[in-house]
């Protein structure tokens, strides 16, 4: 082994999904070894709609500019036009009611499952391994911490990142497994989700409801009281993807426990009974059979902290929201970038200092990780729960009145979108330079 490997730390990831796919990335561009541990037998990802808020783009090309290669390749086409969303009255009128400006090229989309797939084909494949899900972890004598898997394989890594989604094994692992703020709660919300043939879509709605006159993506959302419906194009103009998020006053349960559970068209039907027509003949669009999925988030029981010693949780595992603001996945990247950077830094620092100082060093970084991003992260949790009362016209101050709605929903998403990368990276170096050099030598 040569000087330089010896001195580098090696990273496990734990889970596929975005998050971890795009941190894996990020280390592969900074030459930080890492292994990827995916509990399916392959990359897999639904094939539900997404959208990448502006900040979450301006990260990806951070990260790794070919993440925004390929991405630039999935994403539908703008047409060089400005984009808005808009949000309409659904209950009464079905009128468009408020915009806000975008800009071009920003806030694109497409399926879940595309960006998977063409993300996971840029990491180098002896850095993944499948069928691999993690039962616990140790950690040793020696600073490594031991995973150890349910198909009785063991592991060892210099730090562990937990990208494993809103049941996150590694949050248990962190916080406790009796701790309430390892388990997501219900939000009281649920919601039915279709891709629909974009011809099909627009034979029912006419061109203005869905791909726009002026080739915009057309994003619309019919606000009215205790649910919305989002409408836009992915998979570059072929589908029109549909969101209905229904308010639910009752605890959600399933006999298997799970987040998801079988419902209808019929149902989603009733939930919109009384709204305007034009509404409801987008759940008209609806197949008859649907999986019914509970939102659930990390609102009533918050992670408290998001690492231990050399064990971290980024993205839904850390500070799962809601999909209302469109910047859950969005915040998971910048997780990636933050802990991409500091994990650079780490190997950089060794290079002076050494294997002594390689567990102190990776306990650094994850601590200047956790103190970057643990208010804004968790201020979207919160703020993801008050954009849904405001759509589901909820909000007492606000109600069903959008010169009173517009103000209040563009401060969160500006919050969001005018993060600035450059700034961000800066503060995190700082933050583990300072935390670095209270290290003994």
């Amino acid at each position: 082994m040569s000087l330089g490997e010896s001195n580098s730390i090696h990273v496990a990831i734990i889970g596929g999904g975005i998050t971890g796919i795009i941190l894996a990335l990020g280390l592969q561009k900074r030459g930080v070894n890492f292994t990827l541990y995916e509990r399916a037998p392959a990359f897999t990802e639904l094939g539900a709609g997404i959208g990448f808020s502006p900040n979450a783009e301006r990260a990806l090309k951070v990260i790794n500019p070919e993440i925004d290669r390929v991405y630039k390749q999935l994403v539908a086409p703008t047409h060089g036009v400005e984009e808005y969303f808009q949000w309409a009255d659904g209950y009464r009128t079905s009128e468009i009611e408020a915009k806000l400006l975008i800009g071009v090229d920003c806030f694109q989309g497409g399926r879940r499952s595309d960006f998977v797939d063409g993300w996971s084909k840029l990491i180098s494949k002896d850095s993944v391994k499948f069928n691999k899900e993690l039962s616990f972890l140790v950690h040793r004598d020696d600073g490594k911490v031991s995973l150890q898997f349910k198909d009785g394989s063991v592991d060892e890594a210099d730090a562990v990142i937990g990208c494993d989604g809103i049941h996150s094994r590694v949050r248990q692992l962190i916080l406790g497994e009796t701790n309430p703020a390892s388990y997501a709660s219900y939000t009281n919300k649920y919601c039915f989700r279709a891709l629909v043939p974009m011809e099909k879509a627009q034979a029912a709605l006419g061109t203005e409801q869905t791909t726009g006159s002026d080739k915009s993506l057309n994003r619309v959302m019919y606000n009215g009281p205790n649910a919305h419906i989002i409408t836009y194009p992915v998979a570059q103009g072929q589908f029109m993807n549909i969101l209905l998020v229904i308010s639910d006053p009752h605890p959600w349960k399933t006999e298997d426990g799970k987040h998801t559970a079988a419902g209808s068209k019929g149902e989603a039907l009733r939930a919109y009974e009384g709204w305007h027509p034009r509404v409801r003949a987008i759940a008209e669009l609806l197949p008859e059979e649907l999986q019914k999925w509970a939102i659930f988030d990390m609102c009533e029981n918050p992670a408290p902290y998001y690492y231990r010693d050399s064990v971290a949780i980024a993205g839904d595992a850390a500070h799962a929201a809601g999909p209302h603001l469109g910047s859950g996945a969005g915040f998971g990247i910048e997780d990636a970038l933050v802990l991409a950077t500091v994990l650079e830094a780490v190997n950089e620092k060794l290079d002076v200092q050494g294997q002594k100082a390689k567990v102190e060093l990776c306990q650094a970084a994850l601590a200047a990780y956790n103190n970057m991003r643990y208010d804004r992260t968790q201020w979207l949790v919160g703020a993801t729960r008050e954009a849904c009362a405001l759509f589901h016209w909820q909000d007492e101050n606000v109600g069903s009145d959008f010169g009173k709605f517009l103000p209040e929903i563009t401060k969160r998403f500006h919050k969001i979108w005018k993060q600035d990368i450059d700034e961000m990276l800066r503060e995190t170096r700082e933050e583990f330079k300072r935390l670095g050099s209270e290290l003994p030598n």
